[in-house]
């Protein structure tokens, strides 16, 4: 070792007792801790919030949310709910898991990523139909998490209980539904399908081991048939068209010679009507006529006879003085006069001569 070295060292060390004198610098002494005083209750808590900060010996659940708790991976049976809870840092962890209303939506949409208004978007389930032609089904499905049984769901099915539970169970029952039919009869039983499908599901989930998931309702949105398919119903929906319309055109025809068939029977009618008024009115007319005579006749008496031929035979006598070549004419039997002439009129003396 070089001299410089050695020296260094040996001004450096320290004696081995008295007062500290001798040659060379003095070590620096470590400061003495008052415990007497009330320093150390500082420290402790400063370290106690340290501690605490760092192991978090606590949990906040939110509204909609559930806990579970985890002791030496032993899941606890009943989940906590909401509110501040405290755990045992290191051994015990608390799972918090959403319980809210969820939605996943199968769609052409290829984004399967949740968002935070627990809306999933899948690709729609596709399956073979009756007569194996491919159909794509597209739907929407409500859920939630059971609150009840939050923790024995996650403890046999895991985080992931969407993916094991949802999405295997509507395919396969979508599959099973849409294979008893015929492509081209789904749009025409879409709502037999719907009613179908959301019952089957309801079954289905309802009853796995203590209900892991609340099933609310499940929605059939469209139905993708393959272009053929399309083009065919397309060519039967037209041809029913032109069914309806030409049965149309015949009703509307029906309907117009019904229309004039009713308006000539009622211009008959009323002709008829109008006839058989003109001759209950001739005939009424009649009846007057005949009952006025009837009356007339009945009251020609013998004695009202000869007053009438005297009062004629009194204005012919008084003729007979004016003209005396008037001739008078008597109906037989002695009734009144019928006629008489006056023979100084040419014209009439005329006439009586032809």
């Amino acid at each position: 070792m070089p001299a410089d070295m050695n020296d260094y060292f040996k001004n450096t060390k320290r004696p081995s007792g008295g007062d500290g004198g001798g040659n060379g610098p003095q070590m620096p002494k470590m400061p003495k801790i008052d415990f007497g005083g009330k320093m150390w209750i500082v420290y402790l808590l400063i370290a106690v919030v340290v501690l605490f900060l760092f192991t978090k010996p606590f949990v906040i659940i939110d509204e909609g949310e559930r806990g579970i708790k985890v002791t030496t991976g032993k899941y606890e049976p009943e989940a906590m709910i909401p509110g501040l809870h405290f755990i045992m840092p290191i051994i015990q962890k608390v799972i918090i898991v959403d319980t809210k209303v969820r939605i996943v939506n199968f769609k052409k949409v290829q984004d399967r990523t949740a968002d935070s208004a627990g809306i999933m978007v899948n690709p729609p389930v596709t399956v073979l139909d009756k007569r194996g032609l491919p159909v794509s089904i597209e739907l929407t499905v409500q859920y939630q998490l059971n609150q009840r049984f939050a923790s024995q769901t996650i403890a046999t099915w895991g985080l992931s209980w969407e993916e094991k539970i949802i999405n295997p169970v509507v395919r396969d029952i979508v599959r099973n539904t849409i294979g008893k039919y015929e492509a081209e009869t789904l749009p025409n039983r879409r709502n037999e399908i719907a009613i179908e499908i959301e019952k089957e599901l309801m079954a289905n989930v309802h009853g796995l081991e203590n209900q892991p998931v609340i099933l609310h309702s499940v929605q059939l949105r469209e139905i993708g048939l393959p272009e053929k398919v399309r083009e065919q119903i397309e060519r039967v929906q037209l041809a029913k068209q032109e069914v309806e319309r030409a049965q149309q055109e015949v009703e509307r025809a029906k309907q117009v010679a019904f229309q004039q068939q009713e308006a000539a029977r009622g211009v008959a009618e009323a002709r008829k009507i109008e006839a058989a008024g003109v001759a209950e009115s001739k005939k009424i007319e009649a009846e007057g006529i005949a009952k006025a005579n009837d009356l007339v006749a009945r009251s020609l008496t013998r004695n009202l006879l000869e007053l009438e031929q005297m009062k004629v035979q009194s204005e012919f006598n008084q003729a007979l003085q004016v003209n005396k070549d008037a001739k008078i004419f008597l109906t037989p039997g002695g009734s009144t006069p019928n006629i008489w002439v006056d023979m100084k009129n040419p014209q009439q003396r005329t006439s009586t001569a032809q």
